[in-house]
C-alpha cells in the first residue's frame, strides 16, 4: 500500500503548513460526491486517529483512514500551476476507472 506525493506538491504542501504554523501533514480522502460517484477531500492533518495509515514522501506526512485505503492505494498527488490564477492538486489514482467529464470526480 502507498501514497505518494511529487516534489511540487510536497513543497507546496510544506509552504502552506509553515504558513498555517501547526499540523503534522496532508489528510487525504474521499467523499461521495459528483457525477462519477467520489470527489477526493484534502485537509490539514492536526493527529494520526487509531483507524489512519500513515505515509510519508518527500518528508511530508500523508495521513489516510484506513477504511479508505482500497480505493486510494497507489495515488500519487501533484500540484500543478498553468498560471498565476490556476492551480491545484492533481490526482493521479490507478483505481480510477472512471472519471467524471470535469474532472471533479471519479468511480473505482
Amino acid at each position: 500500500m502507498s501514497i505518494s506525493l511529487t516534489e511540487a506538491a510536497a513543497q507546496h504542501i510544506a509552504q502552506q503548513l509553515a504558513q498555517r504554523g501547526q499540523g503534522l501533514g496532508l489528510r487525504v480522502g474521499i467523499k461521495k460526491s459528483g457525477c462519477s460517484g467520489f470527489s477526493y477531500a484534502v485537509d490539514y492533518a492536526d493527529a494520526v486517529n487509531s483507524d489512519d495509515q500513515l505515509f510519508e514522501s518527500h518528508g511530508i506526512k500523508i495521513v489516510v483512514d484506513s477504511a479508505q485505503l482500497a480505493h486510494l492505494d497507489g495515488l500519487e498527488i501533484d500540484f500543478v500551476k498553468t498560471n498565476l490564477l490556476n492551480q491545484g492538486f492533481e490526482f493521479h489514482n490507478p483505481n480510477a476507472k472512471d472519471l467524471c467529464g470535469c474532472g471533479e470526480s471519479f468511480r473505482v
